[in-house]
């Protein structure tokens, strides 16, 4: 029999999906899904979240299909959403009776770190958003 799910690392997952309304959702589940059997359930509901708000973005003002990964590392775990337009989602403070307009804020204040890049000419016309969690693991020790 092989080592837990979690110590087998660096390994990657890959989902792609419609922009549709339902794709935030199963891309949600799947985030959820990867960080539970990569033992990492303290971070699975706020990554899920993350995921969500990213994904969010792409059915309304994104353009192509979802493209998602999930790279499991040693240290760390990042999560990015790929679509083909090339513009950058720009945060924005929504006012106190808005329901849009928070998204970049929940997943600049959940994760470690955060970004967002526009392809290469040779590799696309999209842009990748994502977001990194440190291990806590590797916050314990000071190796992150």
């Amino acid at each position: 029999m092989g080592a837990p799910a979690h110590l087998e690392r660096p390994h990657r997952y890959t989902l792609t999906a419609p922009a549709l309304p339902t794709s935030p959702r199963l891309c949600r589940d799947f985030v959820r899904g990867v960080f539970t059997a990569s033992g990492l359930n303290e971070l699975a509901d706020a990554a899920a979240l993350c995921t969500s708000e990213l994904v969010t973005n792409v059915h309304r003002h994104g353009k192509g299909d979802v493209r998602m990964a999930a790279s499991v590392q040693h240290d760390r775990v990042r999560v990015t959403v790929h679509d083909d337009s090339p513009e950058l989602p720009s945060p924005r403070r929504a006012m106190g009776n808005e329901t849009n307009g928070r998204g970049l804020f929940l997943v600049t204040a959940l994760s470690d770190l955060c970004g967002m890049t526009i392809d290469e000419p040779a590799n696309g016309t999209g842009k990748s958003v994502w977001f990194e969690f440190n291990l806590p693991s590797a916050k314990a020790s000071g190796t992150a």
